[in-house]
């Protein structure tokens, strides 16, 4: 009885999983194969969201434009009708404004990565290392930091940004997100736990702090610093308020602001452009996954 309670639990607990795990799946799925209909399937399916005259519709006024709420349900299909590939042929060879956007997206986010990386390893090692009541207060001001929302440090971000006279350039979001507090706080946490003796035995060997820093804290710390760019790379991949306050030209927006703004006549370049938009994360999180799974592992102390 006791064995087949355990293999009826088990069943139960990977149906839940699998439930779980399909949930967070499908809208992925759903977009791709999106991708490849036709403008006239996604119109009949999808234009329902975006049809401002329905005839099953409330208007109610609100600073003087009409709001419709509609009733109609959207028809979500899994697989076209008719495969086609016209919504990557435009997005890729009729209308270079999208792959500007996507190489917009890079210069923004590879230049954030690298810098709050190495701004973090160099604060990190700094507060493992040199401990004291005013590195304790500095680095609980990072903590503070760290656990306020972006929107709340925007309007900073803004002004000091408009002091140095960097708006509407791309500086203006890639300095405040290489001096962003996340990293500082993850690898600051890790390298503390790395045992005293091992920097006691290489300073006993005659090593300066830099070569402590670079033969032995970086080395242990692969892990978590892959974690730490493999985050920080997916937050600011998807980043959308900061472009809009801080660049008012979209020459310079990411393709994330064009996935936010779609309307009627583009929902099908939508579906191609966001699926286009997933590979370089996908790719990441494949690459990484095992760095990142032993990195965070590390970081708050769980080993599998």
């Amino acid at each position: 009885m006791k064995k087949n309670k355990s293999i009826i639990g088990k069943i139960i607990i990977t149906l839940i999983v699998f439930v779980f795990a399909l949930s967070f799946i499908l809208p992925t799925f759903l977009t791709f194969m999106n991708s490849f209909m036709s403008e006239q399937e996604i119109s009949s399916n999808y234009g329902v969201i975006f049809d401002m005259h329905a005839d099953e519709s409330s208007g109610d006024e609100e600073g003087g434009e009409r709001v419709n709420y509609h009733s109609d349900l959207v028809n979500l299909k899994l697989i076209p009708d008719m495969v086609v590939g016209s919504q990557y042929e435009a997005v890729l060879l009729k209308s270079p404004d999208y792959l500007m956007k996507f190489w917009n997206a890079c210069f923004l986010v590879i230049p954030i990565v690298i810098g709050q990386l190495l701004v973090a390893l160099g604060a990190s090692y700094s507060f493992m290392r040199f401990r004291g009541r005013l590195k304790e207060i500095i680095f609980f001001v990072y903590i503070i930091l760290m656990l306020m929302p972006y929107q709340v440090t925007l309007v900073p971000n803004y002004l000091v940004a408009d002091k140095l006279g960097i708006l509407d350039t791309r500086w203006s979001i890639i300095l405040p997100g290489v001096f962003s507090t996340f990293s500082v706080y993850l690898l600051t946490k890790y390298m503390r736990r790395i045992p005293e003796a091992i920097i006691e035995a290489a300073q006993l060997d005659g090593a300066n702090e830099w070569q402590i820093f670079k033969s032995i804290v970086i080395p242990l710390c692969k892990g978590p610093i892959t974690s730490v760019a493999i985050l920080v790379f997916i937050d600011y991949w998807n980043m959308v308020e900061q472009p809009l306050i801080m660049m008012s030209n979209s020459y310079y927006h990411p393709l994330s602001v064009f996935l936010s703004q779609i309307n009627s006549g583009e929902i099908g370049l939508a579906f191609a452009v966001a699926t286009i938009y997933m590979i370089p994360p996908i790719l990441i999180f494949l690459y990484g996954e095992e760095y990142l799974i032993d990195g965070i592992s590390s970081m708050t102390g769980v080993k599998g």
